[in-house]
C-alpha cells in the first residue's frame, strides 16, 4: 500500500490543530462546582446513615447506640467511602487533598459550623461564595445579597468566585436591578423592595386582534392568531371542545362539536322509495341502490331476473357521493 502524498499528511496535521474538540469532550468543572458536589454527596451520606442502627425493636438500646454512632469515626468512614465513584478522578482528587479538613469538621467543628458548604467551600477552601455574593472577594450582588436583582433576575457569578455581579433579568424585566418592564409587560406591583411586571393580555383588548375564524393566544408580551377547528363557528381555543357554535351538520355533544348522523334521525332525510342514506362528515347523501335507475321521485328497480350485486351496508363509491 502506497503512503499518502506529503501534501495530504500536512493537511491532516493542520485539521487536527484547527478543528474544535469532539462534541463528546466533557467540560471541566470549576473548583466551586467540585466542592459543592462533594458537599452534596457528604450531606446525602449523612442522610443515608442517620438511622442505620434503628429497626431492631429495642428502642432504648437503639437510641443509646445511635447517640454514640452519630458522631463516630465509623459513621464518618462509611460516609467517606460512598462519596466518589472509582472513575470520578476530580472527586477522588479533591477528597484525597481535603480529607483531613472533612475529618476535623466532623469530629470537632460540626456543632459550631453546622453548614458544611459554608464552612468548607466558602470559608476554608475559599472556592465558593455565599448565596447572593460573587467574585474573588464575595461582594454582594446588584440589589443586595438578600434579594439579588430585586428577585427578578440572576446575579452573574452568584455563589461563586467568578462573575461581575451584574443582573441577567428574567423574561419581562429590564434595568440594572431588573425593576423595569420590557415592552409587552406592565408594572402590576411596585414597592420599595418588590417590582412585578405582568404580561399584557393583548387578547383581552376591546377590539379582538384576530378574525372570526381564529382564536387569540397570549405569548410572552405578544400574541398569535390560531385557526379554529373546522367544526367551529368562532372559538375560544384549540379543538372542537372550544367552539362557540357549531357549523351546520354538527351539534354540541358532551361539550364539543360532533357530526350529526342525519341517516339515523326519526325523520328520514332520503324520501324516494328504496333510496339508501349514507352519512358523511357534516352532511349526508341519498343514493339509489346499485342497479336501480334514478328518477326524480323514486328508485326504479331492475328488471326481473337481473342481479344487482348490491351490498346495502356499504356506501357507494366516492365518485357517486
Amino acid at each position: 500500500m502506497r503512503p499518502p502524498p506529503r501534501s495530504s499528511l500536512c493537511l491532516l496535521l493542520l485539521l487536527l490543530f484547527v478543528l474544535p474538540p469532539a462534541l463528546g469532550t466533557a467540560r471541566k468543572t470549576t473548583p466551586c462546582q467540585r466542592c459543592r458536589t462533594l458537599v452534596d454527596k457528604f450531606n446525602q451520606g449523612m442522610t443515608n446513615t442517620a438511622k442505620k442502627n434503628f429497626g431492631g425493636g429495642n428502642t432504648a438500646w437503639e437510641e443509646k447506640t445511635l447517640s454514640k454512632y452519630e458522631f463516630s469515626e465509623i459513621r464518618l468512614l462509611e460516609i467517606m467511602e460512598g462519596l466518589c465513584e472509582s472513575s470520578d478522578f476530580e472527586c477522588n482528587q479533591l477528597l484525597e487533598q481535603q480529607e483531613e479538613h472533612l475529618e476535623a469538621w466532623w469530629l470537632q467543628l460540626k456543632k459550631e459550623y453546622p453548614d458544611l458548604f459554608e464552612w468548607f467551600c466558602v470559608q476554608t477552601l475559599e472556592v465558593c461564595c455565599s448565596p447572593g455574593t460573587y467574585g474573588p472577594d464575595c461582594h454582594a450582588c446588584q440589589g443586595g445579597s438578600k434579594r439579588p436583582c430585586s428577585g427578578n433576575g440572576h446575579c452573574n457569578g452568584d455563589g461563586t468566585r467568578q462573575g461581575d455581579g451584574s443582573c441577567q433579568c428574567h423574561t419581562g424585566y429590564k434595568g440594572t436591578l431588573c425593576t423595569d418592564c420590557i415592552d409587552g409587560y406592565f408594572q402590576s406591583l411596585k414597592t420599595e423592595t418588590h417590582s412585578t411586571c405582568t404580561d399584557v393580555d393583548e387578547c383581552a383588548a376591546d377590539t379582538p386582534p384576530c378574525n372570526d375564524t381564529q382564536y387569540c393566544e397570549n405569548v410572552a408580551g405578544s400574541y398569535t392568531c390560531e385557526e379554529c377547528d373546522s367544526t367551529c363557528v368562532g372559538c375560544t381555543g384549540k379543538g372542537p371542545a372550544k367552539c362557540k357554535e357549531c357549523v351546520p351538520g354538527y351539534t354540541k355533544d358532551s361539550g364539543q362539536c360532533a357530526d350529526i348522523d342525519e341517516c339515523s334521525l326519526a325523520e328520514k332525510p332520503c324520501t324516494r322509495k328504496d333510496e339508501n342514506c349514507y352519512n358523511t362528515p357534516g352532511s349526508f347523501v341519498c343514493v339509489c341502490p346499485d342497479g336501480f335507475k334514478e328518477t326524480e321521485d323514486t328508485c326504479v328497480p331492475p328488471a326481473e331476473g337481473e342481479a344487482t350485486g348490491e351490498n346495502p351496508t356499504q356506501p357507494p363509491p366516492h365518485e357517486d357521493l
